[in-house]
């Protein structure tokens, strides 16, 4: 039997349970740290590595952090690149996002163009995601030009989700940027996840298992955590916990 995409494994792990992706950033921590990190998720119970960021990438900065991710882990790795110079040809497969919120036409549709090519000739495989920033949307909403979803407007985040899955992307991700105070309100994310026939992905400001569980029980299938993993001294204790939580949702 050929071998399931990316794709296809985690449309049926959600089947069964939600899921957890933990997120690394290059810009950030060097590679050894990055490695070291990838497998205390994975011993938390992590189902991937996102790696990625806003700022100070380069795509040298990214092979060494998924080459680390390589030697010290057995997930699978998905790069979350801000544009098509930040690619690993030794990483699993990427989110082919569009920034459909933001005022810059680059990067919904300008940084993909120029990133396809290469995605074809590394052998990446392409995982569609229509990306929508809530406020207050941190450095990613700086660097994308983001016109702010506030978090009073559910409607206006539901109705851009809504273009998202029309336009065919396979998944959708509310994101209230890196190191956001708080998470996206749950009740922005149920009425996203009831017109939605896609998975859902959260992320931003989440930092304790409450604020996990209630995500996920308000809808999103996939939660995100970044800056907990870069704050935190023992990322075993602080991620098992969180995860768990979303599970039993």
């Amino acid at each position: 039997m050929p071998r399931k995409s990316l794709y296809e494994l985690i449309i049926s792990t959600l089947e069964k349970k939600k899921i957890h992706m933990t997120l690394v950033d290059p810009g950030k921590m060097d590679a050894d740290t990055i490695g070291a990190i990838g497998a205390q998720a994975q011993k938390a119970g992590t189902t991937a590595i996102m790696v990625g960021g806003s700022t100070h990438l380069s795509e040298a900065k990214v092979d060494e952090c998924v080459l680390a991710l390589r030697r010290d882990t057995s997930l699978p790795i998905i790069l979350f690149p801000p544009s098509a110079s930040t690619l690993s040809r030794y990483a699993d497969a990427l989110y082919f996002m569009s920034m459909l919120n933001s005022r810059d036409i680059r990067f919904i549709v300008g940084e993909q163009l120029k990133g396809a090519p290469m995605i074809k000739a590394m052998g990446l495989e392409p995982i569609s995601m229509g990306y929508i920033i809530i406020e207050p949307g941190m450095a990613v909403a700086k660097v994308g030009k983001a016109d702010l979803i506030s978090r009073d407007e559910p409607e206006r985040a539901m109705h851009y989700s809504l273009m998202g899955e029309y336009l065919g992307m396979k998944l959708i991700y509310l994101e209230a940027g890196s190191g956001a105070p708080e998470p996206i309100p749950s009740s922005m994310v149920s009425l996203v996840k009831e017109n939605l026939s896609i998975p859902l992905i959260v992320g931003g400001g989440i930092r304790t298992p409450e604020q996990a569980s209630e995500l996920a029980s308000a809808g999103a299938d996939i939660i995100i955590t970044g800056t907990l993993v870069e704050e935190t001294e023992d990322v075993y204790s602080s991620l098992h916990p969180l995860i768990n939580a979303i599970r039993q949702e």
